[in-house]
């Protein structure tokens, strides 16, 4: 009979200790749900975020976005670069972007009217076209007029790319008619076909005919003046994590921000 009852009692105590170890475990794993919505649920601190920028941007906008993530721990930043004009067409096809850095207000101005855009967009930089030649300038590149020479083979981007309407700017502006050999979809583009040596000339930003370094010649010409683009930014209507979109727009226009673009040649906006 003692036998009988010390067998129940221990097969009561092995049934309970079967249930509180299955709870432990549900409790855990409850537990490690709860924590990862808290992450995920941080201010949009954690997660990744698609940057869509014009080309102009690339070295300092790869610069901004390793800065940005050591700033921000658990986040990723992907970039894509090409021209503005490409992007907006992109953006507005559905193309998955959280956030648009445009090379002049008119292609922001486009993803606006198409209500792609949310809030109101923040400039944060500036830049100015130069002229690039070869190592050497073999066709005697001394100013914007001397574009227009017979025989001396330009390459420009395409007027509705940011660097192309400032182009066409300083054209009415100085009555000079250029004739392109070649008209590019983004400046890095039109770099590529100088350092190339597919063309005497080009028309490209000052930061990237700094980024360039020996590759190429530079050629100032005051008349650049003339025809400042204006950089803007937006968080993109339906970004999927608008609250780290929010932090990386506000991280570019911000001191660590400035100070990459500014060592990258571009103007205060």
């Amino acid at each position: 009979m003692r036998r009988a009852v010390m067998a129940l009692v221990l097969a009561l105590a092995l049934a309970g200790c079967s249930p509180a170890g299955q709870g432990g475990t549900a409790g855990q794993g409850g537990t490690a749900g709860q924590e990862g919505t808290g992450d995920g649920g941080t201010s949009g601190a954690a997660g990744s975020v698609t940057v869509f920028a014009a080309a102009s941007l690339k070295t300092a906008f790869t610069g901004i976005a390793k800065k940005f993530e050591a700033a921000n721990p658990g986040t990723g930043v992907t970039l894509s670069f090409a021209g503005s004009a490409d992007l907006v067409t992109q953006i507005t096809q559905g193309a998955p972007a959280d956030v648009f850095a445009s090379a002049d207000t008119r292609n922001m101005d486009k993803l606006k009217a198409a209500d792609l855009v949310a809030g109101t967009p923040g400039n944060f930089a500036t830049n100015t076209l130069t002229i690039v030649v070869p190592p050497g300038n073999p066709a005697r590149i001394t100013g914007f007029s001397d574009l227009a020479r017979s025989g001396v083979k330009v390459v420009a981007c395409a007027s509705q790319v940011p660097c192309g309407a400032a182009a066409t700017a300083i054209e009415q502006e100085t009555r000079t008619a250029l004739s392109p050999v070649s008209e590019e979809s983004s400046v890095t583009d039109v770099l590529g076909k100088v350092t190339s040596g597919e063309a005497d000339a080009g028309l490209v930003y000052v930061t990237d005919a700094k980024g360039a370094g020996p590759k190429v010649q530079e050629i100032p010409f005051q008349e650049a003046a003339k025809a400042i683009n204006t950089y803007p930014i937006a968080v993109v209507r339906g970004a999927r994590n608008k609250p780290l979109a929010d932090r990386f727009v506000d991280f570019v226009r911000g001191p660590e921000g400035q100070a990459v673009l500014a060592a990258a040649g571009f103007g205060a906006p």
